[in-house]
C-alpha cells in the first residue's frame, strides 16, 4: 500500500493539498493500515519526540534524569509506558518558574505565533503557546478530521464558542480555513448574541457547527422563543468539544431531534491542540475514534499510568506526535473513558472511545461507598417529559452524605416526573436519590460550558 503519507518530524504538510472529493478518507493508507504496522511506525516518532524534547526542553530534561530513565532505552510499548506521566501541577509549576510560558516550550521565542490560556478562575491560569508552524499542522490536523466528518471545501462552518483564551472555537476555525470553507466565527457569551444567532443561521443555513453541546441546547431554546424551527437551519452536523455530552445518549438525541442533524463528538485537552485527535467520523458517528498517528492516546489505569486492555475504563493519557512546541509527552488527562478495538463502519482502523469521555475523576461524586457520574444523572432526567434543567446538590448531615436533584419542570408533569426521576436515579446511581421540583427558568442557561454539580460538603471533616 506504499509508505504513510506525509509521514515526518518534525511535520510539514502540503498546503496545497485536498482529497479526491469522493474520497472518505484524507490520508486513505494512513487512516485504514493495519494497526500493528501503524503503531510500529508510531514507537519510532516517539523515540524522535522524546529526544527532540529531552535535547530542547530543561523540563523534560530534569523530569527524566530525576526518574533515571534513558530515553534511548525507550525502544518497546512496555518500556514507553515507563516514562513518567506530565501533570497539570507540574506545567503550571513549570510556568510559575520560568514565566510565561514555562521551560517545555522547545522553540525560539521568535517562532512562537498564538497565545492562549486557562481563565485561572480555579487557580493559576496555564499559558499555552503556539509556534507558527505549528499552528499550520494543527489546521491540517483539524481539516483532515473535519473531512472524515462530512465536511467539505466550500461549505459554511459556523463557529458559535468563545473567541478569547478558550481554544476549541480558534482550532474548529483554523481546520475550517485549511479545509477551504466558509468560516462564520460568530463566537458566543455576550448578552443577546443567542438571539441574533438564531437571525444568522436563519439566514446563512451552515453545513457544519460548532459549539460546546450545552450551548446547542440552550440555542434550541432560545430559537423556540423566537418563533423559529431550528430544523429550518439545515445544519448538516453538528460537532462539540469543551465538555461531556455529545456522547450521552440522552443529550446527543436532544440535540438531534431540535436541529435535525448530525452529531459528532470530539476533543481532548486544550494542552494536547490539535484537540480534535478524538473524533467520530460520518460512517463511525458514535463514540470517537482515536486518530493514532496525529496524538498518541492511551486508556491508563490511573495509579500507575499503565494501558488497560481494550474493553477496559481508565484515564486518557495523550503523546503528541507532531507538536515542536510545548509538546506534551504522556500527558495525564484525570478524565475518565473506555476504549474498545474493533471495526469501524467508515474504515479507519482506530481504537475507539464509545461513550467518549464521560466525565472528569474530580467531579465523579464519591457517595456511600459509590461513584456517580453527573452525565448518568443528565441521561435519566433529560429522557422524562417536562425536564428543563437541573442542579445535583450533595450535603452532608452529621456522618451521612446526601444527594439531591432539583430539577426544571412544568407544574402539570410535576408529580409524574418526580415519580419518574426518583426511581430511574435509584437504577442507574444505586442509591436512593432525593428530587426536588422547582418552577421552569430558575436555572441560569449556558452560554458555554454547564456546571450543575454543586458539592456543599466539607470534606475537612470525615463522615
Amino acid at each position: 500500500m506504499g509508505q504513510m503519507e506525509e509521514w515526518h518530524f518534525p511535520a510539514g504538510y502540503d498546503q496545497s493539498y485536498l482529497p479526491d472529493p469522493d474520497s472518505p478518507y484524507w490520508f486513505p493508507h494512513r487512516e485504514t493500515m493495519d494497526p500493528a504496522e501503524r503503531d510500529a511506525a508510531v514507537l519510532v516518532r516517539l523515540q524522535e519526540v522524546l529526544r527532540y524534547a529531552y535535547d530542547r526542553s530543561p523540563f523534560y530534561r530534569r523530569k527524566y534524569d530525576e526518574a533515571g530513565l534513558d530515553i534511548g532505552d525507550v525502544t518497546t510499548w512496555e518500556a514507553f509506558e515507563q516514562v513518567p506521566v506530565v501533570t497539570k501541577e507540574e506545567l503550571r509549576a513549570s510556568q510559575e518558574n520560568a514565566p510565561p510560558f514555562g521551560d517545555y516550550v522547545c522553540v525560539d521565542d521568535a517562532e512562537l505565533h498564538h497565545i492562549h490560556g486557562t481563565s485561572g478562575t480555579t487557580g493559576t491560569p496555564t499559558a499555552f503557546a503556539m509556534g507558527r508552524r505549528d499552528w499550520e499542522v494543527i489546521a491540517d490536523n483539524h481539516a483532515r478530521i473535519l473531512w472524515g466528518m462530512g465536511v467539505r471545501p466550500g461549505d459554511t462552518v459556523f463557529v458559535s464558542a468563545l473567541f478569547s483564551l478558550y481554544l476549541g472555537s480558534w482550532g474548529a476555525m483554523s481546520g475550517a480555513e485549511r479545509l477551504r470553507c466558509k468560516v462564520f466565527p460568530y463566537g458566543a457569551g455576550a448578552s443577546g448574541m443567542t438571539a441574533r444567532a438564531v437571525q444568522w443561521l436563519a439566514r446563512t443555513r451552515p453545513k457544519a457547527f460548532y459549539s460546546t453541546p450545552s450551548y446547542a441546547l440552550r440555542l434550541a431554546e432560545v430559537a423556540e422563543q423566537e418563533k423559529v424551527d431550528p430544523r429550518e437551519f439545515g445544519i448538516d452536523v453538528m460537532f462539540f468539544s469543551g465538555e461531556p455530552g455529545a456522547s450521552v445518549p440522552s443529550v446527543r438525541k436532544a440535540i438531534e431531534s431540535a436541529f435535525d442533524t448530525r452529531v459528532v463528538d470530539c476533543g481532548t485537552m486544550a494542552e494536547m491542540t490539535p484537540f480534535m485527535s478524538a473524533s467520530a467520523t460520518a460512517g463511525s458517528p458514535d463514540g470517537m475514534l482515536l486518530w493514532q498517528d496525529i496524538v498518541w492516546h492511551e486508556v491508563c489505569d490511573p495509579d500507575t499510568f499503565r494501558t488497560v486492555p481494550y474493553g477496559s475504563e481508565g484515564t486518557p493519557v495523550y503523546t503528541h506526535l507532531e507538536r515542536t512546541s510545548q509538546p506534551m509527552i504522556r500527558l495525564a488527562s484525570n478524565d475518565l473513558t473506555r476504549w474498545e478495538m474493533g471495526t469501524n463502519g467508515c474504515g479507519r482502523t482506530y481504537p475507539r472511545l464509545p461513550a467518549g469521555v464521560y466525565g472528569r475523576i474530580d467531579d465523579m461524586i464519591h457517595i456511600r461507598g459509590e461513584n456517580v457520574y453527573p452525565t448518568e444523572i443528565d441521561n435519566v432526567l433529560r429522557e422524562i417529559e417536562g425536564y428543563g434543567g437541573h442542579r445535583v446538590h450533595v450535603t452532608r448531615t452529621g456522618s451521612m452524605d446526601e444527594i439531591v436533584v432539583r430539577a426544571e419542570c412544568a407544574p402539570e408533569h410535576a408529580e409524574s416526573f418526580e415519580r419518574a426521576a426518583g426511581s430511574g436515579l435509584h437504577r442507574v446511581v444505586g442509591l436512593r436519590v432525593g428530587v426536588e421540583v422547582v418552577a421552569p427558568d430558575t436555572y441560569e442557561r449556558s452560554e458555554h460550558k454547564a456546571r450543575r454539580v454543586v458539592d456543599e460538603r466539607d470534606h475537612t471533616k470525615r463522615p
